[in-house]
């Protein structure tokens, strides 16, 4: 955005509607947004800083604000909205030449006393920022972007923008930087209007056109992801219905055993059927064998119907949550972030670091096995809750695999504290920065479980994240150290 355009999208809403308080405030990572009060459709301006620095005015229900808002800290309006709400738009400072514009808001504090401060706005691309200085009180350090000084910039030469600007306007050079002229922008009716038309364009390009291509390529990469699941239990299911013939087979030559125990390679009934025998066994062993090739082929049917219905879920909420994306609805904000960053009713860890030990007895798993991201395996178990996969180790080696192969950096781990027990994963995909309590509650009640303190009362579980997790060199399998870690008391459930 070029700064006479700047300027003069500031100074109408000035002239128009200063009178306007300001009603409520967030702040993300890319953009400011303030909220303005006192008209029947609710608006306000974007502060944009990422992906280009540009002022835009949209309605409070526009996708593009809901999913900026979105992304915004729960806390960003405890810190910016007792220096914003109520205030009023009382000047605007900046100059032609620079892209800098200067907003001087004014209001009353809990005194009486009028209070004056500036909220500052650098819209240069590559270094934007945005910061706030209290012009006759004190304010403490609030900012976004990159740092750049309080003072305002001084001009040097007409840049390029304000020499087209010459050009066009001529002597209505200074109604045009004042807002007056509607035609700064195209479009129709005021200038107020064709900035809000301009507005939900230019948000339709940089924020929700690559926010619907990347959840299209996101639901592309899932839809591949659950068919090759879909795909796996699909042979794993016909390659067990493959083996529930032998369950008769064993049973017809138990009934007649007493007259065939000892044959070999080929078998024939009362009924004058014929069956062969596998090479090198005799009738009773080959009785034994399928009766145990059955058994195995029953307990994996049942863990492939399990597998079945929780891929079934995954689908029908990964849909649910499609079906929102395509109507342009911001995703779910994250969840607040507690003082110290502890989920409410969490002990806070001691500062020292924790050693903790896995569980013993089982063999190792493969490198192979151990870097499929998907969780899905003979080295750990998968299970949802409430559409967070959480994933549980069988043993030392699969502990290990787990934690440093499998596991992101962002995901969350637990571990019963003092006792031997399987690393339990929590994946984190959209990166939250807390879980929902009731997810940490059953992971950690799963964790509980899987140790040798499931048989015991409450117990204490270890709650960290990957990257605060290592494991020095000659460490036992399964044995890690915890940099940072909070406690959650849970009695154990499977």
């Amino acid at each position: 955005m070029d700064a006479p355009l700047l300027l003069a999208l500031s100074r109408a809403w000035l002239r128009e509607r200063g009178d306007l308080p300001l009603e409520a405030v967030w702040a993300s990572g890319r953009a400011l947004g303030l909220r303005w009060a006192g008209r029947k459709r609710a608006e306000g301006w974007v502060l944009l800083l990422q992906p280009k620095p540009e002022l835009w005015l949209l309605g409070t229900e526009h996708p593009a604000w809901k999913r900026l808002q979105a992304e915004a800290a729960k806390d960003s309006a405890r810190l910016w909205g007792p220096w914003f709400q109520g205030a009023r738009l009382r000047a605007v400072e900046g100059d032609p030449r620079e892209r800098w514009l200067g907003l001087v808001f004014q209001r009353r504090a809990i005194t009486g006393r009028l209070e004056t401060l500036r909220l500052a706005y650098q819209a240069i691309p590559g270094r934007p920022g945005l910061r706030v200085d209290g012009l006759d009180t004190q304010v403490p350090r609030l900012g976004l972007g990159s740092p750049f000084p309080a003072a305002a910039p001084q001009p040097a030469a007409d840049p390029p923008p304000l020499q087209r600007w010459r050009e066009r306007w001529g002597d209505r050079l200074e109604a045009a930087l004042a807002g007056e002229e509607p035609e700064v922008l195209e479009g129709e009716g005021d200038l107020l209007a064709r900035h809000q038309a301009w507005s939900e364009g230019r948000a339709e390009t940089l924020i929700l056109g690559p926010a619907q291509a990347a959840a299209a390529r996101r639901r592309q990469a899932e839809s591949a992801r659950l068919d090759r699941l879909a795909q796996a239990l699909a042979r794993d299911r016909a390659k067990h219905e493959a083996q529930l013939p032998l369950k008769d087979q064993a049973r017809r030559i138990s009934a007649e055993l007493y007259r065939l125990k000892g044959a070999t390679r080929q078998v024939v009934l009362l009924d004058g059927s014929a069956l062969a025998l596998p090479e090198g066994s005799s009738a009773e062993a080959a009785v034994q064998d399928w009766f145990a090739a059955a058994k195995k082929a029953e307990r994996g049917l049942a863990r492939v119907s399990e597998l079945e219905a929780e891929l079934r879920r995954e689908r029908a909420a990964w849909e649910a949550r499609a079906a929102l994306e395509a109507e342009g609805l911001a995703p779910e904000p994250p969840a607040a972030r507690q003082p110290n960053g502890l989920a409410k009713g969490q002990a806070k860890g001691k500062a020292a670091s924790k050693i903790t030990s896995g569980d013993k007895g089982t063999k190792r798993m493969n490198a192979g096995e151990g870097k499929r991201k998907d969780g899905k395996g003979t080295a750990f178990r998968s299970v949802m809750v409430d559409g967070f996969e959480v994933l549980i180790g069988k043993g030392d080696a699969e502990n290990d695999q787990l934690t440093f192969k499998v596991a992101d950096n962002l995901d969350f781990w637990l571990h019963v504290a003092s006792v031997p027990g399987s690393h339990v994963v929590i994946r984190n995909p959209d990166k939250l920065s807390e879980l929902p309590r009731h997810v940490i509650e059953r992971a950690a009640e799963l964790a509980a479980y899987h140790s040798k303190a499931r048989d015991g009362g409450k117990v204490e579980v270890h709650l960290a994240r990957i990257a605060d997790i290592s494991k020095p060199r000659g460490f036992a399998p399964g044995k890690v150290i915890l940099k940072k870690w909070i406690g959650v008391r849970v009695y154990p459930k499977p």
